[in-house]
């Protein structure tokens, strides 16, 4: 059915465990949080639709008669509408849009992911496409709408993230395999350093040296790969590689290790909430000195965090600046207060759910 109104949002991510694991196909486990993106929509009588971004101080209008074109880099809005368009969507009607977001842009909290899954969900409905509740498929055409539209490296973690909502575990092999994991996380508190993230060149780097050090020990011991089991064999060798091979290859199997980790703490009858704050600060330890993706300021922002009570905190995202988060379930005002303090902007957030449609206000 069509609606004259339609509201929809779709929630930011926190990546727990994986930064930089999922374009070597192995797992991830993230948590959407209840920082969101919302759009809102009147239905128009023409086949326009009509965008308002204030808080970005933007808008954009294009026409749903033709195959709209781009004309800035990854112009998010318009290669939704294409994809779906190639996928059999119909538009009757163009619509009178309103964007509003609470997630850190640019900050590593996957705002412009959320912005494509929850504009996917808008249009699906918009459409009256039955897909509107297939939060799977929402998730791959989000994928195709800001990553493959424009040929960019990225993964579907973000994607799948904010489409189911929750905390999921994804495996990046062959097949993907996405699963939500039991929730019995508390507060955390995040924090936007204010430091713009400078990831240019980042991803292609550590890809490259990794696979640069697989290939190496493959070469010399058959069966090597990134997701078996390390023999002494393949340690002894690991360590003749060339210091940034060696440093981003060991980094990438301890991520690996740490991230099966969690999952099996998840898994557990009991949730033992002081050791998934260690697994998390220990993951932070691998990404600063392994991976190298940490800066001063976030590393301050860690060591608050953890002097405030903090039972674990880590670097979220690409890193290269951004946001970090620490756990704390008992104290989370008292950690936010003391990020704040250090010129960050923090903000108290638990575990929410996926892209979703709200319910309309009525003016009164």
């Amino acid at each position: 059915m069509m609606r004259e109104e339609i509201k929809v949002s779709a929630p930011g991510r926190v990546c727990l465990f994986g930064e930089h694991q999922d374009y070597f196909g192995l797992p991830i486990i993230a948590a959407a949080i209840n920082l969101r993106i919302s759009i809102s929509g009147k239905k128009r009588k023409d086949n326009t639709l009509k965008i308002d971004l204030p808080d970005i101080g933007d808008a954009e209008e294009f026409t749903l008669e033709k195959e709209a074109e781009y004309t800035q880099e990854r112009d998010y809005l318009k290669s939704a509408v294409n994809v779906l368009k190639r996928k059999g969507v119909r538009f009757p009607t163009g619509w009178d849009c309103h964007v509003r977001g609470t997630i850190p842009i640019n900050s590593g909290t996957a705002s412009s992911s959320a912005l494509v899954v929850a504009w996917i969900k808008f249009l699906l409905e918009a459409a009256g496409d039955k897909r509107a509740s297939a939060v799977d498929e929402i998730a791959e055409l989000a994928f195709l709408s800001e990553v493959a539209e424009f040929g960019e490296p990225g993964g579907k973690m973000d994607h799948f993230s904010s489409a189911l909502g929750g905390v999921v575990t994804i495996d990046f092999d062959e097949e993907l395999k996405v699963k939500k994991l039991k929730n019995s996380l508390k507060e955390f508190v995040l924090a936007d350093s204010l430091q713009k993230k400078d990831t240019t060149g980042m991803l292609g780097y550590i890809k490259s040296h990794v696979l640069e050090g697989e290939a190496s020990i493959q070469e010399k011991i058959d069966g090597f790969n990134l997701k078996s089991p390390l023999t002494q064999r393949e340690k002894d060798e690991i360590e003749k590689l060339s210091p940034d091979v060696k440093r981003l290859l060991k980094g990438t199997l301890l991520t690996r290790d740490l991230t099966a980790e969690g999952r099996a703490l998840f898994e557990s009858e009991v949730f033992d909430h002081a050791r998934f704050g260690e697994l998390l600060s220990r993951q932070h330890d691998v990404l600063r000195d392994s991976i190298r993706i940490s800066t001063p300021k976030i590393e301050q922002m860690i060591a608050v965090s953890l002097e405030a009570g903090a039972l674990g905190a880590k670097t979220n995202g690409s890193g290269g600046g951004g946001c970090m988060f620490a756990y704390a379930p008992e104290n989370a005002a008292n950690v936010a207060a003391a990020l704040e303090k250090t010129g960050a902007k923090a903000y108290v957030v638990r575990v929410d759910a996926g892209a979703r449609r709200e319910e309309i206000e009525e003016d009164t």
